[in-house]
């Protein structure tokens, strides 16, 4: 089972672009945002299970130095435009 998730991140101040740049090479992440506002970066991640999710936030993203905090959203269905 494929598990998608939106990860919105909150970082130290002035490592948006450093930290974007880093996670973007990460196998698990799809697509990598910027934002302003309450969050700093936004991310989508696709892994094969939640236990990929939890060892890809612990070990992975949480483990950045620059990384203040984050707030996953499990995507439960998704629809495509044909």
């Amino acid at each position: 089972m494929v598990v998608l998730a939106y990860i919105l991140v909150t970082l130290k101040s002035g490592a948006e672009r450093d930290v974007c740049k880093k996670v973007s090479s990460f196998e698990e992440v799809v697509q990598v945002g910027e934002l302003y506002g309450e969050y700093d970066a936004i991310m989508k991640v696709r892994v094969e299970d939640l236990a990929q999710l939890d060892k890809f936030l612990t070990d992975k993203l949480r483990a950045l130095p620059d990384i203040f905090l984050t707030a996953t959203m499990i995507v439960a269905k998704e629809y495509k435009r044909e």
